[in-house]
């Protein structure tokens, strides 16, 4: 199962790559597209990320539950190659319309996460289960590290050099996909497709409804929206508090994609063995804390750098709850149960951007009384702190 394996993870990789070679080039891509202020720009992108997110949502739960009928094979395959071509009208697009229709078509492709997810879950023994979905966070970080590296060098060159890059890794990622990806859905975790339960909200009656996950999932909403303020803002934020051109914001994603790696790669498995699940969640969401706070006032791009490995201990997070969730669930429920927590994920990410950006662009722009640009980061650290009260506060029996 090693190559298949690689590829699943690879695929992961590739998407949190599509995502970090765009990152670094969106303000300027975005101010050649319409001209206008950097806080007008960035209004636009929390727009962009929106629209990506709403077909995150409503097709995340229908491309797991499509999993758990017709294979994970399939649905990742078909996929990649969409993917591909989307990457190619991005890099072609003149306007903003054509932007958001290729990010609607992206939203759409991206919501194979959950069936990476439910591949993972279909190998792994419930005890590894959190240690594995840390590798597909460990992937996502290699990602976040290649990426923006990747998109702040090409930037440079030209703003729309990383899609052409980014259509380029997707395909070959197909290619790779086609000769090894073996299926693990067999008549044995086989489940039939059924609409009523495959659209989000059918879908997360269904899942509520298993005992101690609703609170577990409200968890994971209030995290995605609060984690969620790094790609919505950092971009415009270190441009504007710290005057960062794209190859530094790059640079900065890297190094947070390389400590959080590392950290759901080899920490998470050591620190749910120490603490269990629910305690790494706790101390991942700490970490969290003290990064919201300091970058909410600080004024040295040199002391952001130095906070990012803290900040990167929060990744305990997310791959910490996926496996206490997925061990709640049958095993014909894994791909709906990673199709449910990707749309929680979307969900956060239509609201985030907009809150966010909005937040930012109110409290960033020149005529504004009260100039604080890192006023988003106080917003996140409020809603962390709610999610771990509503942690503490859960009775669920796993741990």
């Amino acid at each position: 199962m090693r190559l298949p394996l690689f590829f699943v993870l690879t695929t992961v990789m590739i998407d949190a790559m599509g995502i970090g070679l765009i990152m670094p080039i969106m303000p300027n891509l975005l101010l050649e597209v319409q001209g206008g202020s950097l806080a007008d720009a960035a209004i636009w992108g929390g727009i962009l990320s929106t629209a990506f997110a709403v077909m995150q949502f409503l097709f995340s739960p229908v491309l797991g539950s499509l999993s758990d009928a017709v294979g994970r094979r399939p649905v990742l395959l078909v996929s990649l190659f969409v993917m591909a071509l989307d990457y190619l009208v991005m890099a072609l697009a003149g306007s903003l319309w054509l932007l958001l229709l290729g990010r609607i078509i992206g939203g759409t492709t991206a919501a194979t996460h959950a069936t990476a997810g439910a591949y993972i879950a279909d190998i792994s023994n419930p005890t590894e289960k959190a240690a594995n979905f840390g590798l597909l966070g460990a992937a996502f970080g290699i990602g976040f590290v290649l990426g923006p590296l990747t998109g702040g060098l090409l930037g440079e060159i030209d703003t729309r050099a990383p899609f052409y890059a980014a259509a380029a890794l997707a395909g070959l990622n197909f290619a790779l996909g086609w000769f090894v990806m073996h299926e693990t859905v067999t008549d044995d975790n086989r489940r039939a497709f059924d609409w009523r339960r495959a659209n989000p909200f059918g879908a997360f009656r269904t899942i509520g409804r298993i005992p101690g996950i609703k609170a577990l999932l409200w968890v994971y909403f209030l995290y995605s929206v609060a984690i969620y303020v790094y790609p919505a803002i950092w971009p415009y934020f270190t441009a504007e508090r710290f005057g960062w051109q794209p190859q530094m914001i790059g640079a900065s994603l890297a190094v947070y994609g390389i400590c959080s790696a590392l950290v759901q790669g080899g920490l998470l498995r050591y620190m749910v063995r120490w603490f269990g699940e629910r305690g790494s969640v706790i101390w991942g969401q700490v970490f969290d804390f003290v990064a919201f706070g300091i970058l909410a006032v600080i004024a040295s791009g040199n002391l952001a750098l130095a906070l990012i490995p803290i900040a990167a201990l929060g990744a305990l997070v997310q791959p910490a709850l996926q496996g206490l969730m997925s061990r709640t669930v049958a095993d014909n429920q894994q791909g709906e149960l990673q199709g449910v927590m990707t749309a929680v994920h979307a969900l956060s990410v239509v609201i985030s951007p907009l809150m966010m950006t909005a937040v930012f662009a109110q409290f960033s722009d020149s005529e504004t009384s009260h100039y604080l640009p890192g006023a988003p980061f106080l917003l996140a650290l409020a809603l962390m702190m709610i999610g771990c009260l509503v942690l503490l506060r859960s009775r669920s029996s796993v741990t």
